[in-house]
């Protein structure tokens, strides 16, 4: 048998390559590249908590952003020792902390009330209240730390010997 014959009865089977203008390894690099400069070309989101930061530099007189570091951005102010904002702790989804001396002035009072009332959207006058209450409790006959709840938002007030300190958390559940 001669091999006309084989090719006519298919047992040679020989497949012609034909050319492709797009083939999978053409396609593949440029999909790539695509993808890779759609990611690049992204915006880069900011963190929440430096944005609530920036919000209250803007909003507070004399109030400057410091810098961030674990989760925890820094702040300055003349009526505070120590100004931070927390985000996204284990137990809680925000948090403000603010230390003093222990003879606690109003203009420390309004620095926390403004900054609690812009961080958590709750009003000026219920936060001022909250605050003020927790920061007086402390004493002689309620102690030193005060733990109270109020507006759905925690406050804790601490006193030392030579100062005083209060956090104002709102818990992840809300």
């Amino acid at each position: 048998m001669n091999l006309r014959a084989f090719h006519a009865a298919g047992v040679f089977m020989t497949r012609s390559r034909r050319y492709q203008p797009f083939s999978v390894r053409s396609i593949l690099p440029a999909a790539l590249l695509t993808l890779a400069a759609a990611f690049a070309a992204a915006p880069a989101h900011a963190d929440p908590c430096e944005d609530i930061a920036k919000q209250l530099a803007g909003q507070i007189d004399g109030l400057k952003v410091n810098f961030t570091a674990a989760n925890i951005t820094y702040l300055t102010h003349p009526a505070a020792k120590e100004l931070s904002l927390g985000c996204r702790g284990k137990d809680y989804s925000t948090e403000l902390y603010a230390k003093t001396d222990r003879k606690i002035k109003p203009e420390f009072f309004n620095l926390v009330g403004s900054a609690t009332a812009l961080i958590f959207t709750v009003p000026k006058d219920d936060v001022m209240t909250g605050t003020t209450r927790c920061l007086k409790r402390m004493g002689l006959l309620r102690g030193d730390k005060i733990t109270m709840r109020y507006k759905r938002l925690n406050l804790e007030c601490t006193r030392t010997k030579t100062e005083a300190s209060i956090t104002v958390r709102r818990g992840t559940d809300q």
